[in-house]
C-alpha cells in the first residue's frame, strides 16, 4: 500500500471514528452501515481502535499533561486513538511514518495548537511503547 492510499485510509479512519463517536456507536457498527466497505487498512484501524481502546485511553491519560480525554478536541482524541493503535499494534509501520503522519492529520482537521499537542503526547507514548 502506497503512502498516499494509507493517508487516505487514515482519514477515512478518522473520519469513522469521529462519526462513531458522535452517534455513540462502535466503529465497527459504523463500518457495518457502509453502503461501500471500506478498504482493508481503514478497517484494521477502526477497528484496532476498537479492540484496544482501553489501553489506548489510558496512555493517552498518562501522557497528556494537564488535559482529561474528555476535554481533548474530538479530533485529537481520535488522531491520538488511531496513532497509539498503530504504535501498539502495527510494527510493520515505522514510528516516526506514524508521528508524522498523526500531527498532518491534527494540523489539518484540528485546532492551531493540535499538532504540537499530538506530537508532544506520541513522542512520549512511542518512547514507551517502541524504545530505542
Amino acid at each position: 500500500m502506497s503512502v498516499g492510499t494509507r493517508r487516505e485510509a487514515r482519514e477515512r479512519a478518522l473520519s469513522l471514528l469521529y462519526e462513531a463517536e458522535a452517534k455513540a456507536l462502535s466503529g465497527d457498527a459504523v463500518l457495518a452501515d457502509l453502503p461501500l466497505a471500506a478498504d482493508d487498512f481503514t478497517v484494521d484501524l477502526v477497528s484496532g481502535v476498537d479492540r484496544h481502546r482501553e489501553p489506548i485511553d489510558e496512555l493517552i491519560r498518562r501522557f497528556a499533561r494537564d488535559w482529561t480525554i474528555e476535554r481533548m478536541p474530538v479530533v485529537d482524541r481520535n488522531v491520538l486513538r488511531l496513532a497509539i493503535y498503530e504504535l501498539l499494534d502495527r510494527p510493520d509501520i515505522p514510528t516516526a511514518a506514524i508521528l508524522s503522519e498523526a500531527v498532518e492529520l491534527a494540523k489539518q482537521y484540528s485546532t492551531e495548537d493540535s499538532g504540537r499537542f499530538v506530537n508532544g503526547v506520541l513522542a512520549s507514548v512511542a518512547t514507551e511503547l517502541r524504545p530505542g
